[in-house]
């Protein structure tokens, strides 16, 4: 057999390859769905991507004829949940609601991970994004960004900020600023925003960065002092406080969100599906209208922008721990 003919064989060899499992891909899709579907939400019950899961379990489940549970697998800071998406079945019945810490910074952090957000998964869409308040003491004679880093300036490393631990989101929006402002801040973790904002109440530290939905009840009762946001524009709900771009820290944005993602080699049709259905349900009045009353802001991409969205921030939280220098063995 001559090189040519065999060059020929293999190349038609492959190309009805591509088609018997393009064959078999359409009609594994048709007769989805079989069963019920679960998405996975690496937190505890209670926290903002569970109620936001819970968003689409019944329309998600009226719209596929079958029922959409809510699978919560917290620990180890995301990975447990996050990994056994990873490594789940890639046949359209397990999603990942996976948040900025899981798909985003966690590549990042940890030397040794037991998933590649691009690798192992497929973007199905952004669902939300959450905007950072920086809030102080009413008690710390602060009441601007300029304000505080003016502060930190005369007192270099005695203005102490808390976080929900070592590489969270509420830890590098806290670096980020400090390494534009060309400040030291003395970070402080804690295990938990709850534990952080107790603190900061109690006036053991002077800041933190937190998401707007955790803050607001304690911004309204006045126990905590807004100063600045992390979105590029202002927010709704908080529209009286400036962004920290308009107090002269360029280029500032930071944002948190969650997605659903689905385990890398899930059929396109399937993926095309769930995608559709998500878009539509997070379009709706109902869920705008609760995601709204969360502090949240409505995104819901196609799967197109979603896959851009997601590789950006990827980049952006990476040179955020860069800068921050945190690292997680």
């Amino acid at each position: 057999m001559s090189a040519i003919t065999k060059s020929r064989i293999e190349r038609i060899t492959a190309v009805l390859a591509v088609f018997c499992f393009a064959i078999g891909a359409s009609a594994f899709a048709q007769q989805w769905p079989a069963k019920p579907l679960r998405i996975i939400v690496p937190f505890p019950a209670g926290q903002t991507a569970d109620i936001v899961t819970r968003l689409f379990t019944e329309p998600l489940s009226t719209a596929l004829g079958r029922q959409v549970v809510v699978e919560n697998r917290p620990g180890s800071g995301t990975l447990i949940g996050t990994e056994m998406a990873a490594k789940a079945a890639p046949d359209g019945y397990t999603i990942l609601a996976g948040g900025s810490s899981a798909l985003a910074i966690n590549p990042h952090l940890y030397k040794n991970l037991g998933y590649d957000t691009l690798r192992d998964f497929v973007p199905i869409m952004a669902i939300h994004n959450t905007i950072f308040a920086f809030c102080v003491n009413p008690a710390l004679p602060v009441k601007n960004i300029s304000e505080l880093v003016a502060l930190a300036k005369r007192r270099p490393e005695e203005v102490m900020y808390g976080s929900s631990g070592p590489g969270t989101p509420q830890h590098l929006a806290m670096a980020l600023l400090a390494a534009a402002a060309n400040v030291k801040l003395t970070h402080v973790p804690y295990k938990g925003a709850i534990a952080s904002l107790t603190d900061l109440m109690a006036g053991q530290i002077s800041v933190t960065a937190e998401g707007i939905p955790t803050v607001m009840p304690q911004v309204k009762t006045g126990r905590l002092r807004p100063i600045g946001v992390s979105s590029a524009e202002r927010t709704p709900f908080l529209p009286q406080i400036a962004t920290l771009q308009e107090q002269g820290i360029k280029g500032y944005e930071v944002l948190g969100w969650t997605f659903f993602v689905a385990p890398a080699g899930t059929p396109e049709p399937i993926l095309e599906r769930l995608s559709t259905e998500a878009v539509r349900i997070v379009g709706s009045p109902e869920v705008r209208k609760r995601l709204s009353e969360l502090g949240l802001g409505a995104l819901g991409y196609s799967r197109e922008r979603s896959a851009a969205f997601l590789k950006s921030e990827l980049t952006n939280w990476g040179e955020a721990v860069r800068i921050s220098g945190a690292r997680v063995e």
